[in-house]
């Protein structure tokens, strides 16, 4: 059987990832197309409701990119370096404190100018960036189901209810969406990792019905994912694109 070596081919943690040092490490300390994926759930969830107030849409994006794009990953680079980033742990934990309060204090005052009952939504979104990323529980609130429930529907409820000051049938279905489209992917984001950070070597080959043999190597497992992956990003991206628009015509 051919035998085929991760190599320089895939020497990055993530396909966004970018060569380690410097600035160029916290650009993909964010996760770029991740996060963008994710704060579209926000303006999803702030384009289905009755009412689109732009500035609140604008307060709320700004505290979920704090939260989810710098806090949460700076957590998890804290715990495991999974992007293998030179970022000091002083300053990953600083950025998470920063972020995390910063995204909590506008929430808090987003609350006091609408509805106190928007403070349950800061309280659980603060526990979840905190627990999440740092597995804390024994990794009880980490993977599973809750991945899809803490960044995909929790952010569109949250930012419904922001503006509706109510939960209605879309802000559901909706979060439905999110929870489905977060889950796929998790579920092609797992063995993609798999492959970037642990795997040495892969060995073996497919044999089709005809005898043609084709090499099982590391682009074979990671690559369909992988785009699959990206285009997933772009679509999340286009669909709270369109509802934005479709709200500002």
């Amino acid at each position: 059987m051919g035998k085929a070596r991760v190599t320089a081919a895939r020497p990055r943690p993530a396909f966004y990832a970018l060569r380690p040092g410097g600035r160029r490490d916290y650009v993909t300390l964010l996760h770029p197309p991740y996060t963008l994926w994710h704060l579209s759930y926000v303006a999803v969830g702030a384009a289905l409701a009755p009412h689109m107030d732009w500035p609140l849409l604008g307060w709320t994006t700004l505290a979920f990119a704090l939260a989810m794009g710098v806090g949460a990953h700076s957590l998890d680079e804290f715990r495991g370096r999974p992007l293998q980033t030179r970022i000091s742990p002083t300053m990953l934990w600083t950025l998470a404190v920063v972020s995390i309060s910063g995204a909590s204090a506008i929430g808090i005052a987003v609350a006091v100018s609408r509805t106190l009952w928007l403070l349950v939504f800061v309280a659980v979104g603060a526990f979840l960036v905190v627990a999440y990323n740092l597995e804390l529980f024994e990794g009880t609130f980490h993977g599973g189901l809750w991945f899809p429930a803490a960044w995909g529907a929790f952010p569109l409820l949250t930012a419904y209810f922001a503006s509706a000051r109510t939960l209605h049938g879309a802000a559901f279905a909706g979060a439905a969406y999110a929870f489905a489209s977060s889950w796929a992917q998790r579920r092609l984001s797992t063995p993609v990792r798999l492959v970037r950070r642990r795997v040495v070597s892969v060995e073996g080959q497919v044999r089709l019905d005809d005898g043609t043999k084709l090499p099982l190597d590391a682009d074979t497992l990671a690559s369909v994912p992988e785009a699959a992956l990206k285009a997933l990003v772009l679509a999340t991206v286009l669909i709270a694109a369109a509802l934005l628009l479709l709200r500002a015509g």
